[in-house]
C-alpha cells in the first residue's frame, strides 16, 4: 500500500473490524482480563471504584461496558481528559502485541492512513462532518510504527 492510501473502519464485524474496540481480543493488562480493548479503557475510568471497575472489566460485551463507562451515577477521574489517550495506547498495544494474527493484519495495512469512521464520535472517529480528529486511527497508526520498528531490530 502507498503512503496515500485511506483504510476506513467502523464496527468489529465490518471490513478491517479487528481494529475496532469493539473486537473481542482479548487483553491483560495488570493480571486483569478485559475481552476488548473497549472493556479495558472504560474500566480505567474509575480507578477510586475498583467494584466498578471489575463490573466494567467483566461486562457481558464491549457495548455494556461502554454502556456503564459512560454512565455519570459515578464519578470519572478528575485526569481523565489528560490521560484518556495513554489508556487507549496502552490497551491498542497490548491488543496487537498480544495476538500475533491481528499484529500481522495491522502491519500488513503499510503506511495507509487509518481512519475510525464513526459517525457519533469527532473526538477517536471522523464524526458526522468527517472532520473529527480521528484519534483512534493516529493511536493505531502509532502502534503500527512501534510494531514495525521492533520488526526490523
Amino acid at each position: 500500500m502507498s503512503s496515500v492510501d485511506t483504510i476506513e473502519f467502523y464496527g468489529a464485524n465490518k471490513p478491517y473490524g479487528f481494529f475496532s474496540n469493539f473486537y473481542n481480543a482479548p487483553i491483560y493488562i495488570e493480571g486483569v482480563r478485559y475481552d476488548t480493548t473497549e472493556h479495558y479503557f472504560q474500566a480505567m475510568k474509575f480507578p477510586q471504584e475498583p467494584d466498578y471497575q471489575r463490573a466494567i472489566a467483566t461486562a457481558d460485551g464491549p457495548g455494556k461496558a461502554a454502556k456503564l463507562g459512560r454512565s455519570r451515577a459515578h464519578k470519572l477521574r478528575s485526569d481523565w481528559e489528560e490521560i484518556k489517550d495513554e489508556v487507549m495506547t496502552t490497551a491498542v498495544r497490548a491488543k496487537f502485541t498480544s495476538h500475533e494474527d491481528l499484529r500481522k493484519q495491522m502491519l500488513q495495512t503499510g503506511n495507509a492512513k487509518l481512519v475510525e469512521a464513526s459517525p457519533t464520535d469527532a473526538y477517536w472517529g471522523v464524526g458526522a462532518d468527517n472532520n473529527g480528529k480521528n484519534m483512534l486511527g493516529i493511536v493505531l497508526m502509532r502502534v503500527r510504527d512501534e510494531l514495525a520498528a521492533a520488526q526490523q531490530d
